[in-house]
């Protein structure tokens, strides 16, 4: 009776440790999500001032794809983001130009690459 009564308690806390949520590396950091009243320091401020890049695809062959995910877009190279034109796509930046302007965007961090690293 006894292994019934445990085998009962395993199956109900099943549920429980299925609930056990997850980091989502996809998430931007806290910073990029906090409401603008709660923001602060250069850092931030940098972010919130101008377009986030937030993912890069180089392809490994000479000659292909490079695309960057700025904003939620897919911009392909030499494609256009809030009147800028993609110039230039790096493994952890892009550059953008608008007209004689280029501005420098690199890639966001969740912060979870310092927590594996030993």
């Amino acid at each position: 009776m006894r292994k019934i009564l445990a085998a009962l308690a395993v199956l109900a806390a099943i549920p429980a440790l299925a609930q056990t949520a997850l980091p989502d590396p996809t998430r931007p950091p806290l910073e990029a999500l906090a409401p603008q009243a709660e923001r602060s320091g250069p850092a931030v401020a940098a972010v919130a001032a101008g377009p986030q890049l937030q993912s890069v695809l180089l392809a490994r062959r000479p000659g292909g794809r490079k695309l960057a995910v700025i904003d939620g877009a897919i911009v392909p190279l030499g494609g256009k983001v809030g009147g800028a034109v993609l110039v230039e796509v790096r493994e952890g930046a892009v550059v953008l130009q608008r007209g004689k302007q280029k501005q420098v965007l690199k890639l966001v961090s969740s912060g979870q690459d310092k927590a594996r690293q030993p």
